[in-house]
């Protein structure tokens, strides 16, 4: 039976990567919602061109009211005073109705998922999914990644081997485990013995910066000086080039091929899913990595690379097509299939993994 997934919310957290790929831009793509002030006072923002009063709520000091105004590009702001130091819940009310944040960091996991036909949940030994807070280097401060591991870890002292796995623009660590449904998948596969035992870490992506692609080359940095070793340091996993993969989707697609490109040393599986160098001009990126030079180390060192996508409706597809032509160019090996004809979505992505995750560390 076919299964799936549905976001109810698809809409608006697949704006941001349907922007990478030709829709016209809104200052939504890079609106930053609340934003402390060096004065200690808050600025709130939503963008909401249609509305007719906007208002916030939640733990907040009511005693001081805080007054929007609509700018002339459609987004809403408002000031607060007086907030201590700590954690505060809040929630915007457009004309009325009230609307969780859609551009706070947590957004993706506010959404509501619905079950369509047969469940990934299966009566079968799982894994489990952890919530893991790193220090990243580039950025000067915590973030945060999920990590699974296959049923019994807990109880062995192997050394398995680790997928890093990347979502896309607009979601975040939570949405392969959770709309991706990542770890029941992973159980599914090796409970039925189609899977190497290995550690999958679904790092966060997503890195608040002006320019949409200006976060790709950060995440590189941040993978190889923060996550790997973060991982190397607190799991049990066999630490060399031959026993590591990523992949990732969209916007994760770049920044998977940003790390691996640029340091062939540390993978032997990579995937690029539903994405491309870059949803615009592609020339510059392939100047700055010198792909032609770079050539031959991917593919001595890269035992799969493969680039997937969801038919010819994926809003990525020309341009990963016109990446595949620079790597051809370049004379670099790859493989390329188009796994399930869903367009760029997470149906796409789940039947991507339940395909790819068999072939590794074989």
């Amino acid at each position: 039976m076919k299964r799936f997934l549905i976001l109810l919310t698809a809409v608006c957290c697949t704006l941001p990567m349907a922007a990478q790929w030709g829709r016209r831009p809104t200052p939504n793509d890079t609106l930053q919602s609340t934003r402390v002030l060096p004065d200690g006072k808050v600025l709130f923002q939503i963008y909401a061109p249609e509305a007719k009063t906007v208002s916030v709520s939640g733990d907040l000091p009511w005693d001081k009211q805080v007054r929007f105004e609509k700018a002339g590009n459609g987004v809403w702001k408002g000031v607060c005073e007086g907030l201590d130091r700590g954690v505060f819940r809040y929630n915007f009310t457009v004309d009325g109705v009230r609307v969780q944040d859609p551009k706070a960091p947590l957004s993706a996991e506010q959404s509501s998922l619905l079950t369509v036909g047969e469940s990934y949940i299966k009566d079968v030994p799982h894994g489990a999914v952890a919530q893991r807070f790193y220090y990243s280097k580039p950025l000067g401060t915590m973030r945060r990644m999920h990590v699974w591991t296959p049923a019994g870890y807990e109880k062995t002292k192997a050394k398995l081997p680790v997928l890093y796995l990347i979502h896309g623009g607009g979601d975040n660590d939570a949405s392969w485990p959770g709309v991706g449904a990542a770890g029941w998948i992973l159980d599914n596969l090796l409970a039925q013995g189609k899977m190497v035992p290995m550690i999958v870490v679904m790092p966060n992506g997503t890195i608040d910066t002006p320019d949409m692609m200006g976060e790709v080359p950060v995440f590189g940095e941040d993978m190889v000086t923060s996550i790997i070793p973060f991982i190397e340091a607190n799991y049990r996993v066999k630490a060399d080039r031959k026993h590591r993969a990523m992949a990732g989707l969209s916007m994760g697609g770049m920044e998977t091929m940003e790390t691996a490109f640029l340091h062939p040393e540390l993978f032997s599986y990579v995937w690029v899913l539903s994405s491309s160098f870059s949803p615009g001009n592609q020339k510059p990126y392939i100047e700055r990595i010198k792909l032609h030079e770079i050539a031959p180390a991917l593919n001595k060192n890269f035992k799969a690379l493969v680039f997937t996508q969801g038919g010819p409706t994926d809003i990525a597809y020309n341009n990963c097509k016109e990446t595949l032509g620079y790597l051809d160019a370049a004379g670099i090996k790859y493989d390329y299939m188009e796994n399930a004809q869903a367009g760029h979505s997470w149906t796409t992505w789940r039947a991507d993994l339940e395909t790819l995750a068999p072939t590794l560390f074989r």
